[in-house]
C-alpha cells in the first residue's frame, strides 16, 4: 500500500504543475493567441480612441528623434558616439509600446494574426481602416511634435541642429535604398510585439535593445521618421514631393512589407496547423 502523500508534498506538485503550465504559456501557439485576442480588441475599437491613441504616439515617439539629437548634441565626437547616440532612439519606443499606444508598424501583426485565422472581407476591411486611422493619427502628432521643435524654443539651438542632421539624413537618402532599410525595421517591431507576451520584467530591456538595433543599423521607421520629415517640411528644406514620394511611400510599403508580409506570415506559418487543429477539435 502506498504511503499517503503529505500536504507539503501536495504543494510541491501543484507548484510543480503550475511551473509547467508557465512553461507551456509560451508555446508558439499560446504567444499567437495573445497576440490574437489583442489584435481583435483593437479591431473593436472606437475609431475616436484609435485617433486619440494614435495621435499621442507620434507625440511620444519624438523622444527618439530628440533623444539621440540629445545624444549627438552634447557627447564628444568620437567614433564611439555613434552606437551611445543611437540609445536615444529607444526613448520613443519605450514610451508608445510601454504605454499602450497606437503605433502604426505594431499595428501590421497585431492586427493582421486575426485575419489568418478569419479571412473575410470585413475583417480585411476592419484592418485597413485601423491602419488609415491609426498611421493618419501617428503622421498628425509627429507634425504637432516637430511644430513644437520648429517654431518654439523648446529645445536647445544646440540640439535643434542635431535634429536637423538626423532629419537630413534619414529623408535625404534614395527612395530605393529608404524601402529595403525599411523593411528589417518592420521585422524588428513585429519580433518585438511577438516576443512581449513572454518578455514580463525584460520587456523594458527588450524594447530598448532591438530599438536601438533600428538605430544602429540605419534602418527606416516609417513613424519615427516621419517626425524627421515634418521637421524639414515646416523648416522649409525638404519639398513636398521628395517627402510623399522620396521618403514616405517607401519606407511605408518597406516597414509593411517587413512586419506583414515577412514575419506575420512567418509566424502564422510556424502556429497555423496548431490553430486549425485545436479548432477542428472544437
Amino acid at each position: 500500500m502506498s504511503p499517503l502523500i503529505s500536504p507539503q508534498r501536495q504543494q510541491q506538485q501543484m507548484a510543480e504543475e503550475q511551473s509547467v503550465e508557465e512553461a507551456a504559456s509560451l508555446s508558439p501557439r499560446m504567444i499567437y493567441e495573445v497576440i490574437r485576442r489583442e489584435g481583435e480588441e483593437e479591431l473593436n475599437r472606437t475609431k475616436r480612441s484609435l485617433f486619440w491613441s494614435g495621435i499621442a504616439a507620434g507625440i511620444l515617439i519624438s523622444l527618439s528623434v530628440l533623444g539621440e539629437a540629445t545624444f549627438r548634441a552634447y557627447l564628444p565626437d568620437s567614433t564611439s558616439r555613434f552606437l551611445l547616440e543611437n540609445l536615444g532612439y529607444s526613448l520613443g519606443f519605450l514610451a508608445v509600446i510601454m504605454g499602450r499606444m497606437q503605433l502604426f508598424t505594431e499595428n501590421t501583426i497585431t492586427t493582421v494574426l486575426p485575419i489568418m485565422r478569419k479571412r473575410t472581407f470585413d475583417s480585411v476591411w476592419c484592418m485597413l481602416r485601423l491602419w488609415a486611422i491609426v498611421l493618419g493619427a501617428n503622421v498628425i502628432g509627429a507634425f504637432a511634435a516637430a511644430a513644437l521643435f520648429v517654431f518654439t524654443p523648446a529645445i536647445t539651438p544646440e540640439t535643434f541642429l542635431a535634429v536637423l542632421s538626423l532629419s537630413e539624413h534619414a529623408t535625404g537618402m534614395p527612395a530605393a535604398q529608404g524601402f529595403w532599410r525599411a523593411i528589417p525595421a518592420g521585422v524588428i517591431v513585429a519580433l518585438i510585439v511577438w516576443m512581449l507576451p513572454q518578455a514580463a520584467e525584460a520587456a523594458f530591456f527588450l524594447i530598448l535593445t532591438f530599438t536601438w538595433v533600428i538605430a544602429a543599423g540605419d534602418f527606416t521607421h516609417i513613424v519615427a521618421g516621419s517626425v524627421e520629415m515634418a521637421v524639414l517640411l515646416l523648416e522649409g528644406s525638404l519639398g513636398l514631393s521628395d517627402a510623399i514620394f522620396r521618403f514616405f511611400l517607401p519606407v511605408l510599403a518597406g516597414n509593411i512589407i517587413g512586419g506583414t508580409i515577412i514575419f506575420t506570415l512567418v509566424a502564422w506559418g510556424q502556429v497555423r496547423d496548431d490553430v486549425e487543429g485545436a479548432e477542428e477539435k472544437v
